[in-house]
């Protein structure tokens, strides 16, 4: 039962662990990005930097900062689905797009890991304490 339950713990562990980004769609025109931009920057996201002498200025285009913006919006809402969305003019993905001197920040999503490895720790217990109580007869 052990080995069963380290194997199944293995597996997902391999399938949450993964990093996630949310940027901006390509083929956009560069005022909706703008507003895509100006939304995230006014709601929380750190856009700090991509101003000018920031960290992620250049590329100085709007689709660089739009991507930026929206993903620190995106690390700030604890990657919840919806906040990856700006009406259309973003998606989540799990290639980092960090370039040279510009870390685009992500957090390993962890929370349904940790719920399942509860829930299969609760049925190993029950489990183990069943085959006890069974051996008392």
């Amino acid at each position: 039962m052990a080995v069963l339950f380290l194997y199944l713990l293995s597996l997902l562990m391999a399938g949450y662990c993964s990093a996630t980004w949310c940027v901006c769609k390509t083929g956009l025109s560069d005022s909706v990005l703008q507003r895509t931009l100006d939304y995230a920057c006014g709601n929380g996201a750190d856009c700090n930097p991509t101003h000018p002498k920031g960290s992620c200025f250049n590329p100085d285009n709007v689709r660089a900062h739009c991507s930026y913006a929206v993903n620190s919006f995106f690390q700030k809402k604890s990657q919840a689905s919806e906040s990856c969305n700006f009406t259309g003019t973003a998606t989540p993905t799990t290639t980092d797009p960090s370039y040279s001197g510009c870390p685009f920040p992500s957090s390993v999503r962890y929370g349904s890991l940790l719920s399942t490895y509860f829930f299969l720790l609760s049925i190993y217990k029950l489990k183990e304490r069943q085959t006890k109580d069974t051996s008392l007869y």
